[in-house]
């Protein structure tokens, strides 16, 4: 616990238009689930369980701890960028594991960015995982940022959903806005 638990895969992917239409609410400041493929294997959310928002809304941190996360107010919130992009936003343009926290190039992602000036990111390529690199792209033709703060699909203190009807759940029971797993989106 929280890093060893049963894991259920979607039956479908996330077709091209799904992508779009999440990259869309993202792109208006939505708070977005993202449950694709199998769960990751570790402590941080890579991209297939995900909790995603835009970086760059001023009190966006704040915001999702209020409507989903409930953490403390003073742990910071990752992010996913593409690779080819890093070296523009952080430091370090190879950290495919969110292990490393680098300093944040660009002072208007204000949700990511650490009381420190440095966030732990993740660098996302095609051939690592080519659904969320999608959404990172389509996300990125909306807003020209390739950036995402992306945290664990879970309530803080509980484990990363690993479960279909977990994520559910969690959409039900808190304010987040939408949530895709495979090709299905909910949004409230």
């Amino acid at each position: 616990f929280p890093y060893c638990q049963d894991d259920e895969a979607p039956t479908t992917k996330p077709s091209k238009e799904t992508i779009d239409k999440v990259a869309e609410l993202l792109a208006k400041g939505k708070i977005v689930g993202w449950y694709q493929g199998h769960g990751e294997i570790g402590p941080r959310a890579l991209g297939n369980r995900s909790i995603l928002m835009r970086p760059d809304i001023p009190n966006g941190k704040d915001i999702l701890n209020q409507k989903v996360k409930h953490r403390e107010w003073w742990r910071p919130f990752g992010a996913s960028v593409k690779q080819d992009k890093a070296s523009e936003y952080f430091d370090l343009d190879n950290s495919p594991h969110m292990l490393y926290t680098a300093k944040v190039l660009n002072s208007d992602l204000h949700s990511i960015t650490h009381v420190d000036g440095t966030c732990r990111h993740q660098t996302v390529t095609p051939e690592q995982n080519s659904l969320f690199y999608d959404l990172l792209d389509s996300f990125e033709s909306k807003t020209g940022l390739p950036v995402l703060l992306n945290t664990s699909l879970n309530l803080g203190g509980k484990p990363i959903a690993g479960k279909i009807e977990e994520a559910i759940e969690l959409f039900n029971t808190s304010e987040m806005d939408a949530l895709c797993v495979g090709n299905d989106l909910y949004i409230k």
